[in-house]
């Protein structure tokens, strides 16, 4: 697969994460998208990408956006963020092959506090809708 262009191999990695690379990043001023091709190892007993994973990807990109909005915002100090709460709508599927994208849009960022909202998309549909609150350390 083609790697769209101003997305790098995602330099973030954890143990969570680290089966589900390679993972690639796009940073943008106030966000990061992250994404990644669905392979076999990302699905369910259907061959669909698996909920979970939407999930904690939407998780992850969310709080890396938090991060990287605090830093625009000249709060490099205060960029932690830790998930205080999170839901996720899944509107439709993956499958193998296809490219998903995980896009962060802000809500609200206190001092205390921030709130995100992501769209993951496959091939460009949209497949799921996430809601995050954070609280940045």
């Amino acid at each position: 697969m083609d790697i769209p262009t101003n997305f790098r191999l995602h330099d973030r990695s954890s143990p969570v994460t680290r089966p589900w690379e390679p993972i690639y990043a796009k940073p943008e001023t106030d966000r990061i998208i992250l994404a990644f091709e669905v392979r076999p190892e990302h699905t369910n007993s259907r061959g669909l990408l698996h909920g979970g994973l939407i999930a904690a990807m939407a998780d992850n990109a969310m709080g890396l956006s938090v991060g990287q909005w605090l830093v625009s915002q000249g709060r490099p100090s205060e960029r932690s963020a830790i998930t205080t709460s999170l839901s996720v709508d899944f509107i439709g599927k993956a499958e193998i092959g296809e490219w998903l994208e995980v896009d962060t849009q802000f809500v609200s960022a206190g001092k205390r506090q921030a709130v995100a909202q992501a769209f993951v998309t496959a091939d460009g549909r949209i497949i799921a809708r996430a809601n995050a609150s954070f609280s940045v350390a």
